[in-house]
């Protein structure tokens, strides 16, 4: 009986715990998605052909109805009417120039003066062939042959008041790893785009300059108007994860970063609030761009959910406005992966594209345990055995609070022959026992609740660590025993069929962790009073914490395996510190001592005490005129 009494609040305590991790879990992970329908993307620049005759001729320069002249006359005439002093720049052939360092290689093209693709030379991606074998390639941003990104310039000597970068052909400039694009708007004036790739890192310096042709902007149109439109690719096994942590990400002045919904279709317009900057952000991956010396405007954001079917993950779609002022724009653009560092050296809260969760969960994963893995990491090789040293430092911090619960576990436990006689005394009266048995803790002082502080200081963690494995870069293809990803769920065996909610794979962690809690169980329940599961409630409680791993089973079998490989060691250290402190620290006879001690002191009137033998009273009462009664 003693027993069942020093592990009930316990189980009650993991129970109400695991009920909550549930719900957290529910809340967090990813909706199921229905395919959205896709909306016609924005068509891409068609590139003419090298040496055609009509190149860079756009598709209206065709004579109409009632005009004259030649073809070519016409054809300049459309020119100059579409891009007024740019018509020069509107013509041309297309050419690639590269810049790159040891970790990234970037292709410009002169058409629009844009990026053309990244290469990311650290980091590959892992598809599936028909047979089923991983096959790895390399990881490309921005290379999505539909994607546009394009300056809007206004300009007062055209039809639509403004020229698209992407309708010119800038000439370009390499010097050391500087790429300068210029596009001709006559009588010496120029619009000019500028990349810089930094020697050791993933940024370019990117710099607008517009002071050559502050005279042909309109007064009222003093700003540079930005579209862009990305592509994502998927890049990653698990696209559940991706698919729920790629959205649009931007930080309003003065605010905390923000984004765009990540489960459905959303558009985040913020009108006149000045933007520091703004991103298209993948899982692992982005591309980020950061005002230096002015504040965007007119920020939209824009996040379209594609299906499971569709070649690409996600639409991002961005539209912002750029201050002409001076003429000369500073930005920095950030192109790679998630690094917690890199983005942190930024200054102003870029990394909170890491999608490590909000509010307390967030900052416990941004500033103790990504802080903890990083030093960790340094001088352990395998991300599997850091997970493990982490698990180790956290119980070595909570063993205080552990001591404590199996401490008051075994003061419960000391009071077995009270609890007999008050077993023997009420019989099956339940209702009876319990309030017995809660005056009988009070009289010795012995908290009930003792067990479960320890598991609900650590539930912080728990829902910290169920987004730290799926975000940080770091555990991206990190292997460890059989798992290739601890990013994703590990696969120890495929099935042959899809189960809903469990997938067509078993996770060898996750079946580890129910074994673990499985034991342990058994460990806590295999010493206690079987007469006291002849109640109905008893026995369910009993099933319960049987059942209740096998359920969870379900749900962490497509968790990243790196919270599962977390969870499977903290049983076992678990598991490990309460045999140890039950069987030779602490010292049960001392513990008799002190309850007896406690048993005798004055005891206090009013309070909890007075109320508590209050109602106990009054239950007797109204079970004795029950019974009256019945009699």
């Amino acid at each position: 009986m003693e027993e069942k009494q020093n592990n009930l609040s316990t189980f009650i305590g993991m129970g109400i715990i695991f009920l909550l991790l549930y719900v957290w879990m529910q809340y967090s992970a990813p909706d199921k998605e229905q395919p959205a329908q896709p909306t016609t993307p924005t068509p891409a620049v068609q590139q003419p052909a090298a040496g055609s005759s009509d190149a860079g001729t756009p598709a209206a320069a065709v004579a109409s109805p009632g005009t004259t002249g030649t073809p070519d006359s016409i054809g300049n005439a459309l020119m100059a009417a579409k891009l007024g002093p740019f018509a020069a720049a509107g013509t041309g052939s297309e050419q690639l120039s590269v810049l790159e360092n040891d970790l990234v290689r970037v292709v410009f093209s002169n058409k629009g003066g844009r990026i053309r693709e990244v290469l990311l030379k650290k980091y590959e991606k892992i598809n599936s062939d028909t047979a089923g074998n991983d096959v790895k390639t390399p990881v490309y941003l921005l290379e999505d042959k539909k994607n546009v990104f394009e300056l809007f310039i206004p300009a007062a000597q055209t039809a639509t008041g403004s020229v698209k970068s992407s309708d010119l052909y800038f000439t370009p400039t390499v010097s050391g790893n500087t790429i300068t694009f210029r596009a001709d708007a006559g009588q010496g004036r120029y619009f000019e785009q500028q990349y810089t790739l930094s020697a050791d890192n993933y940024n370019l310096d990117y710099k607008i300059d517009a002071s050559k042709i502050l005279g042909i902007m309109p007064q009222d149109k003093q700003k540079i108007s930005l579209n862009w439109v990305n592509h994502l690719d998927k890049l990653e096994k698990n696209q559940t994860y991706e698919r729920t942590m790629s959205s649009v990400y931007f930080k309003a002045a003065d605010e905390s970063p923000d984004y765009c919904n990540c489960r459905e279709n959303d558009t985040e317009d913020l009108g006149t609030q000045p933007v520091q900057w703004f991103s298209h952000s993948n899982q692992f991956f982005n591309t980020s761009i950061i005002a230096r010396d002015f504040q965007f405007s007119q920020f939209v954001g824009v996040t379209q959910v594609l299906g499971d079917n569709d070649q690409d993950l996600k639409i991002l779609k961005t539209t912002a406005d750029i201050p002409v002022g001076q003429g000369v724009m500073n930005m920095s653009m950030y192109t790679g992966p998630n690094e917690f560092d890199r983005l942190h050296a930024y200054d102003v809260s870029l990394e909170d594209i890491i999608p490590f969760g909000a509010s307390i969960f967030g900052a416990i994963n941004r500033w103790v345990i990504q802080p903890i893995f990083a030093f960790l990491g340094r001088f352990i090789g395998n991300e599997g055995i850091v997970i493990l040293m982490l698990t180790l430092l956290v119980k070595l911090l909570l063993y205080p609070l552990t001591y404590k619960m199996v401490y008051s576990q075994a003061r419960m436990a000391s009071l077995k022959p009270q609890l007999e006689q008050l077993k023997k005394k009420h019989g099956g009266d339940q209702q009876a026992m319990s309030m017995e048995t809660m005056k009988l803790y009070s009289e010795y002082k012995v908290n009930p609740l003792g067990g479960c502080l320890p598991i609900l200081l650590q539930m912080p963690i728990w829902f910290a660590l169920y987004r730290f494995f799926p975000a940080a870069i770091e555990f991206r293809q990190a292997s460890f025993l059989w798992a290739t990803d601890l990013s994703s769920y590990d696969v120890a065996m495929k099935l042959p069929f899809f189960l809903p909610g469990f997938g067509n794979h078993i996770s060898a962690f996750t079946i580890i962790w129910v074994i673990t809690t499985l034991w342990y169980t058994w460990y806590s329940m295999k010493q206690m009073d079987n007469s006291a599961m002849a109640n109905d409630q008893m026995k369910m409680m009993k099933y319960m914490q049987y059942a209740m791993p096998v359920m969870f089973m379900f749900f962490f079998n497509n968790f990243a395996s790196g919270l599962t490989l977390y969870l499977c060691f903290s049983n076992l250290l678990n598991i490990g510190q309460t045999v140890v402190t039950k069987q030779w620290l602490i010292d049960h006879e001392k513990i008799k001592v002190q309850l007896e001690i406690n048993k005798n002191k004055p005891k206090k009137t009013g309070g909890f005490r007075e109320r508590l033998e209050n109602a106990v009273k009054e239950q007797q009462r109204v079970q004795e005129e029950k019974n009256k009664k019945k009699k």
